[in-house]
């Protein structure tokens, strides 16, 4: 049975290779992307699925419940899978508001309009809610321990306390409306079509182009990092089999002190272009800490493993070299 499934910021990172994953893997489906193409989303991200005929482009902010309500009519809404959001720390130490107004207002305007249109077709049992959130809603972990479905939210960054308000919101719409709801908080995603901004493609372009490389602090701070292929492969997975009501997490298996990614990025290019490491790590260059910055992020991934099957495919190593082999494609250009 095909599906009208709506998908927010799917011009984004993790959006764009989701849409691409969906389209090849369920051929079936009808596609929506809504985005409102702000500096993070691109429709480059979506040239290699842009002409499929179950694909669509709308140019709209998830804030605006006219255009919402008429999208949700107009296209037959079935399902949502809800990407949308404002992601960086550091902005969200500069700025946020922007944070508030789509993370938390535009999350609840989904919900809202997918509520009030499900209702009308009686389809809130069948209909699904996919909210993507983060493990920055748990806060920050010591050097041992995971993060579970049960841990206790505590966010340290206007970002990841809008993602947690976020979350908490859509677990309401599951427990007061009954709408089919699941979440997925996700570890450090890496791979093609990552903003600049964010630390692994922004050494890999620093290093190609011999700018100097910002470390924060000492460069101790550990991040599980998730490959985001193996990201849309769970997501699909939860999509389709999660229980609804239910909270999954999605992880890599892959823990590194940010140094160590960083080295490891210095190793694997120096490899590849044949010139001495230590040409790249002598653009390593430490920084002030960010504010609040959280000191270890790791999930526990017992739960989607042992109830939906899904495990991580991809081991760091190799497909850091796929996503340097991208970034060296995009910096020719």
């Amino acid at each position: 049975m095909s599906r009208n499934i709506l998908i927010t910021g799917g011009a984004g990172f993790i959006g764009s290779n989701y849409i691409n994953y969906h389209l090849k893997k369920y051929k079936e489906d009808k596609i929506i992307n809504l985005d409102l193409l702000t500096y993070a989303g691109n429709l480059d991200n979506t040239t290699e699925f842009s002409k499929n005929s179950n694909y669509t482009f709308i140019h709209a902010d998830i804030c605006d419940l006219n255009k919402l309500n008429d999208l949700f009519e107009s296209h037959q809404i079935t399902d949502v899978i809800h990407f949308a959001a404002e992601s960086h720390v550091d902005n969200s130490i500069n700025g946020p508001e922007a944070f508030i107004q789509t993370n938390i207002i535009g999350t609840h305007c989904l919900l809202q309009t997918a509520y009030r249109h499900w209702s009308k077709n009686n389809s809130i049992e069948t209909s699904r809610f996919h909210h993507i959130s983060t493990d920055e809603v748990y806060g920050s972990l010591d050097e041992t321990g995971l993060f579970t479905e049960k841990s206790q939210y505590s966010p340290n960054s206007p970002y990841s306390a809008s993602k947690a308000s976020s979350d908490m919101l859509v677990r309401s719409y599951n427990q007061t409306f009954k709408l089919n709801t699941v979440i997925t908080n996700c570890s450090n995603n890496y791979g093609p079509k990552q903003h600049k901004e964010k630390l692994i493609p922004k050494v890999i372009i620093n290093i190609l182009n011999k700018k100097p490389v910002p470390i924060y602090g000492k460069g101790t701070n550990i991040r599980d990092w998730l490959y985001v292929e193996d990201h849309c492969e769970a997501i699909y997975k939860v999509f389709n089999e999660g229980i609804p009501g239910e909270v999954y997490n999605i992880g890599g298996d892959n823990e590194y002190k940010n140094i160590d990614l960083v080295l490891l990025i210095c190793e694997k290019i120096a490899k590849l272009k044949n010139v001495d490491v230590n040409e790249y790590i002598s653009l390593i260059t430490y920084v002030e800490d960010r504010k609040g910055h959280d000191y270890r992020y790791a999930v526990d991934i017992t739960k989607i493993k042992s109830e939906l099957g899904w495990v991580p495919k991809h081991e760091i190593h190799k497909s850091i070299e796929n996503t340097i082999l991208y970034y060296m494609k995009q910096n020719d250009r």
